[in-house]
């Protein structure tokens, strides 16, 4: 759970074919230019305040934390590393819209939002091993797991500052949103790391882990800013329902690119789900199939999940790639592709139960097409 580069952008079927709204023409240069303002709008405005956020921090935290966010390298020097997507804060931005508040209203909730997601990575590199993220090494392997675990503590108490420091009624109901999908995510973080050492984990297990780890954060962006903004619970909730929906679909996304990614578009190794036993929406779809393959998999991942990481980490390459094509033959990249359509049609249709701005909506409909048809 990375800056756009949306011309070239497009996750796969189990054909390799794009997958791709409906409603949405391939080659939809004007889509792209909609999606690529929005991302940056959203990087521009809440990027100082994440810096002046960050700058509170002790040292080394402080460096730490900017090494993480791109703003410098290893060395402490100036850097343009890629610093992610920022679908979250250009979420809260156009939140904040969808309330009919101007979108700088919602800046400290897009802060906050990505504070607490920077927090969940820091402790998720760790946690999974991952050398590399944004095609740099992890904070972890760079300034040791110690200051991977201090500097996301420290982002995770910030966002909370961030929001109550507004001093407003609003602010508060913001952060006790942002708190319970705070709580959910790291639920959702439990729950994948207790299903690695599982021979199965069910599709309805796997949907709700992943609403939890990624789900719930990125509803919170939907719905901050419009809290902020001074919406009532009925907006609000409609507008995180879609959030909720499109992280779905941005993880159904994800757990293709994390199997069968390309690892030059991605930052990660090849097969980096499988290398860490993860059992994603394709691996558990294809478990809970019927046919020869499925029983072949499931045979191999029950003496997998035995190993111990070292033994895992001998396996060489035919391996995984033996794995990944269980998974395809057994329809579990086939039904995870379906799946993020599936999440992608019900996130707009959450919008319909409210009175939002026709170019908001517009918009807000881009942000989740861009979700479903990228590389990274």
């Amino acid at each position: 759970m990375s800056t756009l580069d949306a011309a070239s952008t497009a996750s796969t079927d189990h054909r390799g074919d794009p997958v791709t709204p409906a409603h949405q023409r391939p080659g939809d240069t004007a889509a792209t230019d909609s999606v690529s303002a929005l991302l940056e709008r959203g990087r521009a405005l809440a990027t100082p305040e994440l810096r002046a956020a960050v700058d509170r921090l002790a040292p080394p935290m402080d460096t730490v934390a900017a090494y993480h966010f791109g703003w410098i390298d290893a060395d402490g020097r100036p850097s343009a590393a890629d610093g992610g997507k920022a679908v979250r804060p250009a979420l809260a931005l156009l939140s904040a819209e969808a309330a009919g508040a101007p979108p700088e209203r919602g800046i400290p909730g897009a802060v906050a939002v990505e504070l607490v997601h920077n927090f969940s990575l820091l402790h998720d590199d760790l946690m999974d091993g991952d050398e590399q993220r944004r095609h740099r090494d992890t904070v972890w392997k760079v300034h040791g797991p110690s200051q991977a675990i201090l500097v996301g503590d420290a982002l995770f108490a910030l966002a909370g500052e961030i929001l109550l420091e507004l001093g407003t009624a609003d602010a508060g109901r913001a952060t006790r949103r942002l708190t319970r999908a705070t709580r959910r995510l790291i639920d959702g973080q439990a729950q994948d790391i207790s299903y690695e050492h599982r021979d199965q984990v069910t599709v309805e297990e796997c949907l709700e882990m992943e609403g939890n780890k990624t789900g719930a954060l990125l509803a919170c962006a939907a719905s901050i800013g419009a809290v902020l903004g001074g919406a009532d619970d009925r907006t609000a909730d409609a507008l995180e329902s879609y959030g909720s929906h499109l992280g779905l679909a941005f993880q159904a996304v994800d757990d293709l690119l994390g199997i069968w990614g390309d690892p030059e578009a991605t930052g990660k190794q090849a097969w980096s789900d499988l290398r860490q036993r993860k059992k994603s929406l394709p691996v558990a779809a294809a478990l809970g199939s019927d046919g020869e393959a499925a029983t072949r998999l499931a045979g191999l991942l029950a003496t997998d999940a035995k190993k111990s990481q070292a033994e895992f980490e001998d396996f060489d390459e035919a391996e995984f790639a033996e794995r990944a094509a269980l998974i395809e033959q057994a329809g579990g990249r086939e039904w995870t592709a379906q799946e993020a359509q599936r999440q992608h049609r019900t996130a707009i249709e959450a919008l319909d139960s409210i009175e939002i701005p026709g170019r908001v909506r517009e918009q807000l409909t881009a942000l989740a097409d861009f979700v479903v048809v990228r590389q990274r």
